[in-house]
């Protein structure tokens, strides 16, 4: 059984490469990349966004003007036409991809909830 749940996670997988979601995020990343400017923000935005995450992962403390550039840079992304479009892209695939996940949990989540109510 757990092989058949593998080879649908494989289709799931290919799905999603087909989509019309997952084409349209690739070619806006290939706008970007093709863009020296929007591609120059993309990887500040980006760089920026890791570090936070690093010490928000690791309890390091975060100092305002490490906030400030990132905010700043986030701003500058967005104000770029094909910046904005690629957020926007992955937001919408972030959340087919959150929907997929809720679903595939459902499962697991009543036996928890049926757990619970027996006792």
């Amino acid at each position: 059984m757990s092989n058949q749940l593998y080879d649908l996670a494989e289709q799931l997988e290919k799905a999603i490469r087909a989509c019309h979601d997952f084409q349209q995020l690739k070619q806006a990343y290939e706008a970007v990349r093709q863009d020296e400017m929007a591609y120059r923000l993309f990887t500040n935005f980006r760089d920026a966004q890791m570090r936070m995450h690093e010490k928000q992962l690791t309890g390091a403390e975060i100092f305002p003007e490490e906030v400030e550039h990132a905010q700043k840079a986030m701003i500058l992304a967005q104000q770029n036409e094909k910046l904005s479009q690629l957020m926007a892209l992955e937001q919408r695939m972030s959340m087919l991809l959150a929907d997929i996940q809720r679903i595939a949990m459902k499962p697991l989540e009543e036996l928890y909830r049926s757990f619970m109510e027996t006792e």
